[in-house]
């Protein structure tokens, strides 16, 4: 990687002065970079193409997005509505971390760059929307090419016309947004926790009660998916899918290596079809699959064992697949594997066949925990009955989590939505949500025998609830023992 100068010292979040866009950018005084000729700053000021596009169409969801601002804008009349995209955090030293936009901000515009802010301003009996975006790099004072965010060094970015002609909204420059969106006109709501400075600008008009509300409204706004999003966690599942795959197929490397070897192989996959993992994989073999979210992947992969693959593909639209298979590494479960993994299959049934419209969110973890609490109960692991069991939650002790959660562009959709709406809601056609039942015995459990000790099994689809009842949008991938087997025998050939 080359060492990039320093990066201008402009700001989106600061008031722009009068000279923003035409004050020298600072650069890097160690030796490496001497002192810009003025002769060098002429020359790299001309002989530049237009590179201007002109005629784009719009992005695929530009009607979606239109009519989630509308529903925002009727939810909060007269009010100034500020959502940011948020900025690059700082990996180490001068290398930033990818940068992912705020979901709420995605979610409102379609637009995935650093430093955006989306604002909705009252007018009338609504609002009109502007979106603030940094513009094209400078070419007369040469920030292009010395700041470190330029784009001879990140690449070309849209101009505020394309993101005009792409997003359907006015854009205007961002470095002016703080100092336009400053001045006291009304009152003001920020989704907060992604843009520090621009929060300190309006830190005098904010309140964090309503701000949190603001964020609620946002999150429960994304309950209930739309066609476009329905399409969209389809294609991760699909990718998905295709990821899973990859990893059987070079099982055998994998054991001649680490989980690394089964982390790395799914990446590809979600980097080629997709823009990244929607989490970090859970790649948990052996007795890792027995902590939830094992995402250090550094163990060994031995034939005899269980591979836990926890696994999602993010779209370029930032959705995301969330799905879990719980493998034999040799492609055969032994007699204990099979009976643990039927019993979670099991509940996982019973947990699928809850999901349907008018039925409470509860119910689909209810049904789940009640077979697991029998099977426990069956094998002489806890005492019944399987009624005191459940009353007690004394079954969490190896089922440890809920059997599920609301999945969009966050893999745990919807957080903050209110409970009324969420976990205490009822399912509505449209949402789309995980079952994922599990067993887990941990090593060092002595309450359970000790061939049962290091053992754990999950398995996960994306369930959408439909108009009827439900659709499993990751039914492609085999969830039966026999099938899992049948299928790993195929891909392993």
């Amino acid at each position: 990687m080359t060492d990039q100068p320093v990066p201008a010292q402009h700001s989106e979040t600061a008031p722009a002065g009068p000279d923003t866009e035409s004050a020298p950018i600072k650069q890097r005084k160690n030796g490496l970079y001497p002192a810009v000729s003025e002769e060098l700053a002429a020359n790299m000021k001309s002989g530049w193409a237009d590179t201007e596009l002109r005629g784009l169409e719009p992005i695929p969801q530009a009607a979606e997005t239109a009519r989630r601002r509308a529903a925002l804008s009727a939810r909060f009349p007269g009010e100034r509505l500020v959502v940011p995209a948020g900025n690059l955090r700082t990996r180490s030293n001068d290398t930033e971390y990818p940068f992912r936009a705020a979901t709420e901000y995605a979610h409102l515009t379609g637009d995935r760059t650093e430093d955006g802010v989306l604002v909705l301003e009252p007018a009338g009996d609504g609002h009109e929307a502007v979106l603030y975006l940094m513009p094209r790099s400078n070419r007369e004072n040469g920030e292009f090419w010395l700041d470190g965010q330029g784009e001879l060094w990140v690449g070309r970015r849209h101009s505020l016309a394309e993101g005009e002609q792409l997003l359907g909204i006015p854009c205007r420059d961002v470095r002016k947004a703080a100092g336009e969106l400053a001045a006291p006109d009304g009152p003001v709501r920020i989704v907060r926790g992604h843009d520090a400075g621009l929060e300190a600008a309006l830190a005098d008009r904010l309140d964090e009660k309503r701000d949190e509300e603001l964020k609620t409204f946002l999150s429960e706004l994304r309950l209930v998916k739309d066609d476009f999003e329905i399409g969209e966690l389809q294609k991760a599942v699909d990718s998905t899918v295709r990821g899973f795959e990859d990893v059987v197929k070079v099982l055998d490397r994998a054991e001649a290596t680490s989980e690394r070897y089964i982390e790395g192989t799914f990446f590809l996959r979600a980097r080629v079809e997709g823009n990244d993992i929607g989490y970090g994989s859970i790649c948990a073999a052996g007795p890792h699959a027995t902590t939830l979210h094992w995402v250090r992947n550094d163990g060994p992969v031995r034939s005899g064992e269980l591979l836990l693959l926890d696994a999602g593909v993010e779209t370029h639209t930032l959705y995301t697949a969330d799905v879990t298979r719980t493998l034999p590494v040799n492609g055969r479960y032994s007699e204990l594997q099979r009976k643990i993994y039927d019993a979670v299959y099991e509940a996982q049934e019973a947990g699928i066949a809850a999901v349907r419209p008018g039925a409470k969110y509860r119910d689909f973890h209810d049904a789940a925990q009640r077979v697991l609490a029998t099977k426990l109960v069956e094998w002489g692991l806890i005492e019944g009955p399987v009624e005191r069991v459940l009353e007690l939650g004394l079954q969490r002790r190896w089922t440890l989590h809920g059997t599920g959660h609301m999945l969009g562009m966050d893999v745990h959709d919807c957080a903050v939505a209110r409970t009324e709406t969420y976990v205490d809601g009822t399912l509505e056609p449209g949402m789309c949500l995980t079952v994922e039942p599990g067993l887990y015995f941990q090593s060092d459990d002595l309450t359970v025998p000790e061939e049962y000790r290091g053992i754990g099994v999950r398995i996960e689809d994306d369930i959408l609830v439909t108009e009827d009842g439900n659709r499993n949008l990751s039914a492609a991938l085999p969830r039966a023992a026999d099938e899992v087997e049948s299928w790993m025998a195929r891909l392993k050939g």
